[in-house]
C-alpha cells in the first residue's frame, strides 16, 4: 500500500515580514503564486500585517482562498515582546500543519521563521537574502546585533537563495556559511508589460514631459539609503551639464517632504517630477518615458528596477554596491560607477544625454540580457529544482504529481 504521504503535494511555507510594494515582497508573491501551480508542491504565504506609506500587493494573494495567513504580532520594528509573541504563533502554526519545507524572507521574518521552524521539527528550512541585514550603512551597535543574529539564525538554515551572487560574498565574508551553502536565483518577473512599454503621450502630458525633454528616471522608495540626497546634490550641474533635462522620480516615503523641499530651495523644482506611489502595473509605463535610469542605492541585494529598466531597452547608471554589477555589466548594459561619485554620475548621464545611439545600444543589450535570465517562470523553476534537490536530501518522498 502506498504511503500517504507519497500521495500527497509537499507542503511549503513561505515567510515574510509584511507585502508592501517592494522587491522582496514582489519576489516572494510571484515565487508562490508559481509554486502554487505546481500540483507536487501545496503553498502557504505567511505574512505580517502590511502597513506604512509604501502601498500593498496583499489583493495579489488574498483572493486565492487559504494561501495568506496573517500573524498579527509580526511586525517590521523591533519589539521584543510581540517579537516573541510572534516566534510562540509562527512555532504552534509550524507545529499544527507541519510543512516540509519552511522558506523565510526579509529580515525579522527570516530570524524568527527560521528558529520557530527549527523549534516545530521542521525538516527543511531555507531562506532567502534579498537583502544585506547588515554592514556600512548602519552604525556599530546595530551591525553587531544583526550580525550575531543572522549567525544564529543561519544555525538553523539548511541553505540560502541569493537574488544576487554579491549577497552570498557579504555573508561569507562575515563567517556565516560556505560557497556550497548558497544558491543565485535572479528575480523574476513578468517580462512582457516592459518588453511591449512604449512612451505614452498621455501619461507624458500629465506628468508635464515635453518632447525633447532628457528624461532621467529613478524608482525608489523616498527614504534613506536609496541615493536620492546624492541625485539632488548633482541636480545643478546635470541640468547644467543638459539643460533639457527632467527628474522623474518614482516611489513614494517619509523623505519626500524634505526631497520636495531641496528641489524648490534649488531652484529647479520645475525641473523635477515627483510621480509618487503607482501599482506594479504602471512601472513599465513610466519606465518607457525616461532616456535613462540611475540607481544609486546603498543597500539592496538585486533592485528589480535594474532588470525592469533593461526590459524596457533602457541603459542604466548604477553605484557599485551589492548586486548591481551583476545586471549594470559597464559599458555592455549601462555604467557602473563608484558610490560618491557625483562627477562621474553627471559625465555618464550627460553621454548618455549626447549619444542617443549609445544609449540605445546599451539598453538593447540589456534586454536581450534579462530576456534570458529573469522571466518568472525561470525564477519558479530554480526554486522547485532547489525544493525537489532538499527533499531528496532529506529522504522525504515525493507526490505523486
Amino acid at each position: 500500500m502506498t504511503a500517504p504521504d507519497a500521495l500527497q503535494p509537499q507542503r511549503v511555507h513561505h515567510v515574510i515580514t509584511r507585502l508592501i510594494l517592494g522587491g522582496a515582497q514582489e519576489n516572494t508573491v510571484s515565487s508562490v503564486l508559481g509554486l502554487a501551480r505546481m500540483p507536487e508542491f501545496h503553498l502557504r504565504l505567511i505574512s505580517g500585517p502590511t502597513t506604512g506609506p509604501e502601498g500593498s500587493i496583499v489583493d495579489q494573494v488574498s483572493g486565492t482562498p487559504g494561501l495568506l495567513t496573517v500573524i498579527p504580532h509580526l511586525i517590521r520594528k523591533i519589539h521584543p515582546l510581540l517579537d516573541w509573541y510572534a516566534y510562540r504563533d509562527l512555532t504552534r502554526l509550524f507545529r499544527d500543519e507541519q510543512p516540509h519545507i519552511v522558506h523565510t524572507h526579509s529580515g525579522k521574518a527570516g530570524i524568527l521563521g527560521r528558529l520557530a521552524a527549527r523549534k516545530a521539527g521542521v525538516p527543511i528550512i531555507l531562506h532567502t537574502i534579498h537583502g544585506p541585514s547588515f554592514g556600512p550603512f548602519q552604525g556599530m551597535l546595530a551591525n553587531a546585533a544583526f550580525t550575531r543574529a543572522e549567525k544564529m539564525a543561519a544555525r538553523c538554515t539548511d541553505h540560502f537563495v541569493v537574488v544576487a551572487n554579491a549577497m552570498a560574498r557579504q555573508y561569507r565574508d562575515a563567517g556565516i556559511g560556505r560557497p556550497e551553502d548558497y544558491t543565485r536565483v535572479f528575480s523574476g518577473f513578468d517580462l512582457d508589460p516592459f518588453l511591449k512599454s512604449r512612451p505614452d503621450a498621455a501619461l507624458a502630458a500629465q506628468l508635464g514631459i515635453q518632447q525633447g525633454d532628457f528624461v532621467l528616471g529613478k524608482i525608489a522608495r523616498l527614504f534613506a539609503l536609496k541615493g536620492h540626497e546624492d541625485l539632488f546634490l548633482a541636480l545643478p550641474e546635470l541640468v547644467r551639464r543638459i539643460p533639457r533635462l527632467k527628474l522623474l522620480l518614482v516611489g513614494d516615503g517619509p523623505w519626500r517632504p524634505r526631497f520636495e523641499a531641496e528641489a524648490r530651495a534649488s531652484g529647479l523644482a520645475d525641473r523635477v517630477i515627483f510621480a509618487g506611489l503607482i501599482p506594479p502595473s504602471q512601472v513599465g509605463r513610466h519606465i518607457a518615458l525616461m532616456d535613462a535610469v540611475v540607481h544609486l542605492s546603498r543597500r539592496e541585494g538585486l533592485a528589480r528596477v535594474l532588470p525592469q529598466s533593461l526590459a524596457c531597452g533602457k541603459p542604466i547608471v548604477a553605484y557599485d554596491c551589492d548586486g548591481a554589477s551583476e545586471v549594470c555589466i559597464d559599458g555592455e548594459t549601462g555604467f557602473l560607477i563608484p558610490p560618491d561619485d557625483l562627477n562621474a554620475l553627471v559625465n555618464r548621464v550627460g553621454q548618455l544625454a549626447d549619444a542617443p545611439e549609445l544609449a540605445h545600444d546599451l539598453g538593447q543589450q540589456g534586454r536581450g540580457f534579462v530576456m534570458d535570465r529573469f522571466p518568472t517562470q525561470r525564477m519558479v523553476d530554480d526554486l522547485a529544482r532547489l525544493y525537489r534537490e532538499w527533499l531528496g536530501r532529506k529522504g522525504i518522498p515525493g507526490s505523486a504529481a
